[in-house]
């Protein structure tokens, strides 16, 4: 299996860099072992039917994998992931929904989003060209995002501010353009017109982080050549993070 961890968003070792113990969960497709917090955890509900628990917070029994969506689809559609099920489940009836990839990815998009609403009410998020500008040449940016539709000025803009206020002119490093249109992030956040994104916080942004790198690994959106190979660089976040006393939230 390949570790579910996204090199494309740049992950940081939050559990590692916190000495604190990251809890391990097997995956029932392949069976290898990887830090749960990169897993899908797949819950068998009262009614028989296993259901995607992205947050992890489903009672009763549950499995987790950690494969893209079609190694997940070619695994059911062959029967392993309902042998794989059985054996960490203990049991033989239960119902695999035909599109579970899709509730899969659907939720993975819901928490991500649901996130970044969170975070925008907490204070930790702004919105604007003019306010991400500006905080970003201050060095005060963490993680750049851009809507799927927004225009490629105004994101090379940003990312230039980016650089410059981090120091790290010449790096190439950009902000994430996201696989969702500025309606869906308007309506997340419960604002207008939102089109470009940047938290300000290094423990909101790992928590942030965290979220996409899942959605992003299960859906491989960073291969649809509309993104083009956005490069998101948490080298400030974890720096960040690392010099609080504070342990860093988990994510889920």
């Amino acid at each position: 299996m390949r570790t579910p961890r996204n090199d494309q968003l740049g992950r940081t070792d939050r559990a590692g860099r916190r000495g604190d113990h990251a809890p391990e969960r097997r995956c029932v497709v392949t069976g290898a072992v990887a830090p749960a917090e990169g897993l899908v955890r797949l819950a068998l509900g009262p009614d028989g039917v296993i259901a995607p628990d992205v947050l992890g917070k489903a009672p009763g029994r549950g499995a987790w994998i950690g494969v893209p969506r079609a190694e997940l689809e070619t695994a059911q559609a062959k029967g392993k992931l309902r042998g794989g099920l059985a054996r960490a489940l203990h049991a033989k009836d239960f119902t695999i929904p035909d599109d579970l990839g899709a509730r899969i990815e659907a939720q993975l998009r819901r928490a991500a989003l649901d996130r970044l609403g969170l975070e925008a009410r907490a204070g930790t998020l702004i919105l604007g060209s003019e306010r991400i500008e500006e905080a970003a040449r201050r060095g005060q940016v963490r993680l750049l995002l851009h809507a799927r539709d927004a225009g490629e000025d105004g994101r090379r803009k940003l990312a230039q501010a980016w650089r410059v206020g981090t120091d790290d002119e010449g790096s190439g490093r950009q902000g994430m353009v996201l696989p969702v249109d500025r309606d869906a992030l308007s309506m997340a956040l419960g604002r207008d017109n939102a089109v470009h994104l940047a938290l300000t916080d290094a423990r909101a942004a790992d928590r942030v982080l965290a979220h996409l790198s899942r959605w992003q690994f299960f859906t491989g959106w960073f291969r649809d050549a509309a993104n083009r190979g956005p490069d998101v660089d948490s080298r400030d976040a974890g720096a960040g993070a690392a010099s609080t006393d504070s342990a860093v939230s988990d994510a889920f």
